[in-house]
């Protein structure tokens, strides 16, 4: 059995300068396009958000791969306005060379320091993995064994949704309401996020 730590990668944001494309969208609503110039973007942008004009902002969109457990999988989906392409155990057959002939799990972060507990976890872990294993064995199919999988058990899930729900994700999911699993991935996404496209997330989701 292999254990991992939960992460993400972003795929994609469409269009490479989400800005540009906002201020043109955004302007046809006040037919004001003749004052778009250079660094107008921003302050359009900043200015559409403070209106809370955020229909606007549904024109970009962000493509993130987040490799997380199922149970931080099931709360991702619940996201309405979003597409996902997910990791099936329907299909895959971790006895298979190509998974390595075991299954992956996603280390808790909210153990780090309780090694009792963990050792539960990991214990559980094995015995779902073993279990697995010997109903594949005794012939059946991977959507009939997987019954048995841990909610621990490592999922990659591809998210695409448009700049405005992504800014209701982070508000939901970096709050610290939110699960410490979700929270994993979540606060990293949105620092990085920060740094690519300032002006639409500064001021959502608490990172503490």
């Amino acid at each position: 059995m292999k254990i991992v730590k939960a992460a993400f990668e972003i795929l994609a944001i469409s269009p490479e300068n989400p800005l540009k494309l906002l201020e043109l969208a955004g302007r046809t609503c006040y037919k004001s396009e003749d004052k778009v110039g250079p660094g107008t973007d921003e302050t359009f942008c900043r200015s559409i958000l403070s209106k809370q004009h955020e229909s606007v902002i549904e024109h970009a969109s962000m493509s993130v791969r987040f490799i997380c457990d199922r149970g931080v999988s099931h709360e991702l989906v619940r996201h309405r306005l979003a597409s996902f392409s997910q990791e099936s155990t329907r299909y895959c057959n971790y006895s298979k060379d190509k998974f390595g002939n075991e299954i992956t799990v996603i280390s808790p972060c909210f153990w780090p320091e309780e090694p009792h507990r963990y050792e539960k976890w990991l214990e559980a872990c094995e015995v779902a993995e073993r279990t697995y294993f010997d109903l594949l064995d005794d012939g059946a199919t991977p959507q009939e064994a997987r019954s048995v999988l841990p909610n621990s058990l490592k999922t990659e899930i591809v998210v695409t949704a448009n700049l405005r729900e992504w800014r209701h994700i982070f508000k939901m999911r970096c709050s610290v309401k939110a699960h410490p699993q979700m929270r994993e991935v979540m606060i990293p996404l949105l620092r990085e996020v920060r740094t690519r496209i300032p002006v639409l997330f500064d001021d959502v989701g608490d990172i503490r």
